[in-house]
């Protein structure tokens, strides 16, 4: 696996896949740097993978703001020389029935599922082109092909990542990676975004019946950063074994 001493950036990285991603390829050898808005836990996760021998650095991150995202970019390259791969994780998921007109929630889907990434990719396209080399790592979710009721905003976010993603790999092919990642039922803070009670009761109770880890996605995350240069994973779906849809 050619992971050691690649630079990696992650943002969403204070919990969930983010956090396992970071844990699992520091211990892989990459350096990795983290991002999200609660710093007081990127600054725990950073001093125990440090404590673990890996090296890791933080910073405060809104993926909604462009500057913040540049800077993110910016501040992996002054702190290690370098980015090779950029994980695009940070999203929301509020569900709730279209009829209850939960704009403001559609809102912020917007902003942090698809402008988000295609803030990471503003920031570090310029750059993986200066270098000749990178790797984008774009989050989804199998609700990037598969609508259920409560899900359609969150789907038509997520249906977008994937075909950035497609776009943008059949665009710079060549030189720079681009791989898709749609996890299925995933052990995360997503339904803590629901904000109906009843509904997040029910997501939760479905959400337990039918679950794998957060290091599942970050062992498939870095299967696809530790190929050689001349393999491109395009797309990686994982699902739990029993979860039919």
């Amino acid at each position: 696996m050619e992971i050691q001493g690649k630079v990696v950036a992650i943002t969403g990285a204070s919990s969930g896949i983010g956090e396992a991603t970071a844990r699992r390829l520091a211990a892989q050898g990459a350096r990795v740097v983290v991002g999200a808005r609660r710093t007081a836990r990127l600054e725990a996760l950073v001093e125990d993978i440090r404590r673990q021998g890996g090296e890791a650095a933080y910073r405060q991150l809104d993926v909604t703001r462009r500057e913040d995202v540049r800077s993110f970019v910016g501040f992996a390259v002054e702190r290690f020389g370098r980015l090779d791969v950029l994980v695009n994780n940070a999203g929301l998921m509020p569900l709730s029935l279209m009829e209850h007109l939960k704009v403001e929630e559609w809102d912020r889907m917007v902003d942090v599922n698809i402008k988000g990434v295609l803030y990471g990719i503003a920031a570090a396209l310029p750059l993986f082109k200066a270098q000749g080399s990178g790797q984008f790592v774009n989050i989804s979710s199998v609700g990037d092909r598969v609508v259920v009721p409560t899900s359609a905003v969150y789907c038509a976010t997520k249906f977008a990542v994937r075909a950035i993603s497609e776009g943008l790999r059949q665009e710079v092919g060549g030189s720079i990676r681009v791989t898709l990642v749609a996890p299925g039922v995933t052990e995360s803070e997503l339904a803590e975004s629901i904000s109906d009670p009843e509904m997040k009761r029910l997501a939760v109770e479905e959400i337990r019946k039918n679950i794998i880890p957060a290091d599942a996605i970050a062992r498939a995350i870095a299967f696809a950063i530790g190929q050689p240069a001349d393999v491109d994973v395009n797309e990686l779906v994982v699902r739990p074994t029993s979860q039919t849809f």
